[in-house]
């Protein structure tokens, strides 16, 4: 890991920089796998499985006797856990409905929201090296509680033709409607587009690699939404010397073996937690299966020494990490000042990890500096608020005539016209 002590803050711009590809080439290959999948359909996302996934398909669909299947591998302790965690998630998504009030803005003038649920969602499971069926959970809960008619899923078999039973586990526990066979961006084509097979959906959720990611910008274009651009994970730990080493070193890790694009920054105004982070790490980092992947996520990644927290938390708003973990004496005050984060952990024991999966809270989130401007998965994100109002002809007679002057100012004739003429239906 990078460490810089004391940067001073025009320095900070470059401190908070992420690492920028050249994605050219990238965006094209995406582009031609979309245009083949729209045309062609079930053929191309079967010819594109064979190219990428190695697998020869018969049907991209996911069947009751495969979920079966599934049901009696998964130990029964796993599949406690699942449930552990979606009823938690549950708990605290279902805290997040809306209220609908209507609102008299004058007289006769009656305006008010109603809360209505997407119809058709899709949800992006990745099913490589860590195949996350903790995702699942955190995409399907929330739909299935906003009232989502559909809710298909597609996520990348195994070399046998076989889903991660996990996986399929988490999508029947969180009432996934249809499940899919299909990874990579052959899987967002076919939800933004529409195959003999896969439904068209309405908006598309879930990480990915570079090649989803770049699919589902590229689909949000012109046919679909998506639920936020997104880049590769990252934490920020603020820590000072009341924090435990072997905490920090741990939450460091459990984000830097996501990827070795991942990056994992520690800012703290201590000296001497440096020197021991920095030996935890590589104490646990020799623990680790997937060290190499972790050791490589380090390479780019940043150790900052800062004066005091007020500065820390400064540059943690300037970096707006995915995930931020303040173990601070004084965290609670420090809460207060988050401006830009994605998800907030509080305190010795709130690890990452427990958002990643059990507390209840969303562990999809804005990364690459989005939580500036986006906010993490939530209720909302599978819901439209429609806008409704009623004028009497009260109503028109308080607002027609400031209509009529707007209009006119605009040069919009006809609609002032629509006023006019109710106004002079009351004469």
């Amino acid at each position: 890991m990078n460490i810089i002590k004391y940067p001073a803050r025009e320095e900070w711009a470059n401190i908070v920089e992420r690492p920028h590809l050249d994605v050219t080439e990238l965006n094209q290959t995406v582009a031609n796998v979309l245009a083949d999948v729209r045309v062609r359909g079930d053929e191309a996302v079967k010819g594109y499985e064979l190219k990428f996934d190695h697998i020869d398909l018969d049907d991209l669909a996911v069947s009751e006797a495969d979920i079966e299947a599934a049901e009696r591998l998964v130990s029964p302790q796993l599949r406690q856990a699942i449930e552990l965690a979606h009823e938690n998630i549950r708990k605290f998504h279902e805290a997040q409905h809306f209220r609908t009030k209507k609102v008299e803005t004058q007289p006769g003038v009656v305006c008010w929201q109603k809360s209505v649920a997407i119809e058709k969602v899709g949800l992006y499971i990745p099913g490589g090296t860590a195949p996350l069926f903790s995702t699942v959970l955190m995409l399907a809960t929330p739909a299935k509680i906003a009232g989502c008619r559909e809710i298909v899923l597609c996520t990348p078999p195994d070399r046998q033709g076989h889903v991660n039973p996990a996986i399929l586990v988490a999508a029947r526990v969180a009432g996934v409607s249809r499940i899919f066979k299909i990874g990579g961006v052959q899987a967002i084509g076919a939800m933004a587009y529409g195959t003999e097979t896969v439904p068209k959906v309405y908006k598309i959720f879930g990480p990915g690699n570079q090649y989803v990611m770049a699919a589902k910008q590229q689909v949000s274009l012109h046919d679909v939404a998506i639920d936020m651009p997104a880049g590769p994970s990252e934490v920020c730990v603020i820590a000072d010397e009341m924090a435990s080493p072997e905490f920090v070193a741990a939450d460091l890790l459990s984000q830097a073996e996501h990827g070795a694009d991942s990056q994992v920054i520690l800012i703290t105004t201590s000296h001497k937690l440096i020197d021991d982070v920095l030996q935890e790490v590589d104490r646990q980092l020799q623990q680790l299966p997937r060290k190499e992947i972790a050791q490589r996520a380090l390479e780019n990644s940043r150790i900052i020494l800062v004066r005091d927290n007020k500065e820390a938390m400064e540059l943690s708003n300037a970096y707006a990490p995915e995930h931020l973990v303040i173990q601070t004496e004084d965290y609670e005050q420090m809460a207060e000042q988050v401006v830009n984060a994605g998800s907030v952990f509080l305190g010795r024991y709130a690890c990452e990890s427990a958002g990643d999966y059990a507390s209840g809270t969303n562990h999809t989130l804005p990364t690459h500096g989005y939580a500036t401007a986006y906010n993490g998965v939530n209720l909302d994100s599978y819901c439209r608020k429609v806008t409704f109002q009623h004028l009497s002809d009260e109503g028109v007679r308080n607002i027609g005539r400031a209509v009529e002057l707007m209009a006119e100012a605009e040069q919009l004739d006809a609609h002032k016209n629509a006023m006019t003429v109710r106004i002079n239906s009351l004469k």
